[in-house]
């Protein structure tokens, strides 16, 4: 049963997704502002964090800019981020993206697609049973290594610390290295959602991935105008 961090200065909204989560086997915990969100991640253990960007006190932004402070001082590994944001509002989803969230929802928010979200990136950076047989496909050479039923990345024997969402894409480009991997695939298979024409989420993951890959390899993940994405390094 996931636990989660529900982060959201509307008690209205959160006690409506607090019940409708709990009859879907979903354990949440609520804070309304920014201080109480760090607080609780300082002193609790969650599988997952729902973060809405305006809260009082601190807001979204701010807590993800503090986050990998807390896991350096409690020495906890990075939990994945699922962000609120309201409709429309594109230059805080990239910022968040870009700081480390691994995906977004637009408030007002269904609670119905908010728990598809959910299962999503904990199924992607959850250890199963199920996952660990799932796929047994051999990766081709390279100085990359991925384990992907430990989730640990390797670049020539160091350790690259990757957000869930970073991990998943690497493997898919890995597993397919050489070849240009399209926008469509990796948007459906990585974010599980159908590629939109103005949405940069996915731009925005592979320009992170590039940025940890760069130390080693001038240009690690190739982007092929009009089609996609090709993994180098």
């Amino acid at each position: 049963m996931p636990h989660i961090l529900l982060a959201d200065d509307d008690e209205e909204l959160t006690q409506l997704l607090v019940e409708y989560l709990a009859n879907h086997a979903v354990t949440c915990d609520c804070v309304h502002d920014g201080e109480q969100a760090l607080h609780q991640l300082q002193t609790q253990t969650y599988d997952l964090l729902v973060l809405d960007i305006m809260m009082p006190k601190l807001d979204g932004l701010q807590v993800l800019r503090q986050l990998p402070t807390i896991y350096a001082s409690t020495h906890t590994a990075p939990i994945p981020v699922i962000m609120l944001t309201a409709k429309g509002d594109e230059i805080d989803r990239i910022i968040g993206l870009e700081l480390g969230a691994d995906d977004y929802i637009s408030k007002p928010c269904n609670p119905r697609e908010l728990l598809a979200r959910i299962n999503a990136v904990i199924k992607r950076t959850t250890i199963t049973p199920h996952t660990m047989g799932a796929d047994n496909t051999p990766l081709p050479d390279s100085r990359l290594h991925l384990d992907p039923i430990q989730r640990i990345c390797l670049v020539d024997e160091q350790v690259l610390q990757l957000t869930g969402t970073e991990f998943d894409l690497l493997l898919a480009l890995l597993r397919q290295k050489g070849e240009v991997v399209s926008k469509e695939y990796l948007s459906q298979t990585v974010l599980n959602r159908e590629l939109q024409p103005f949405d940069r989420s996915l731009e925005v993951h592979i320009s992170r991935l590039r940025k940890k890959l760069h130390p080693f390899h001038d240009e690690p993940i190739k982007a092929i105008r009009g089609k996609g994405y090709q993994l180098v390094l």
